[in-house]
């Protein structure tokens, strides 16, 4: 985390909000989360927001069944890797959000027309009321 430019109170913060991180293998979780958000386009910078933010992200979520997977359905959708950026950044929590609340939000924005207009992906930031409204 001290690679990525965090100082000790912010690597404190980080353990403290999801102290599980100290358990979480540097080999196998740590560097492939954050090589792989690296490939998305992130800098060193952005990395360290986004963890600290919602730490669970390189601490819980699979890469190949939870994270991947919905970088891949925001490019089918045809968001850039740029928005992808953008979102993640801003809010990674919506990652930790099921496939299917993702897929439900796609198919009904499809469906209306809507899809188009939402390109900043702001219905995931939505509650599911605020969604139905």
């Amino acid at each position: 985390l001290k690679e990525l430019g965090m100082d000790n109170s912010q690597v404190a913060k980080t353990i403290t909000t999801f102290p599980q991180l100290m358990g979480v293998s540097l080999e196998e979780n740590l560097k492939p989360r954050v090589q792989w958000l690296k490939e998305l386009g992130m800098d060193d910078s952005q990395v360290a927001k986004t963890i600290m933010k919602f730490p669970k992200l390189i601490g819980t979520y699979s890469l190949d069944e939870n994270l991947k997977p919905k970088v891949k359905t925001l490019q089918e959708y045809g968001f850039s890797d740029t928005q992808i950026v953008r979102v993640l950044s801003a809010a990674p929590q919506l990652f930790g959000h099921s496939s299917s609340r993702w897929a439900h939000r796609f198919s009904v924005l499809q469906a209306s027309g809507a899809l188009k207009s939402h390109s900043s992906c702001s219905f995931l930031f939505l509650t599911d009321a605020a969604f139905a409204a």
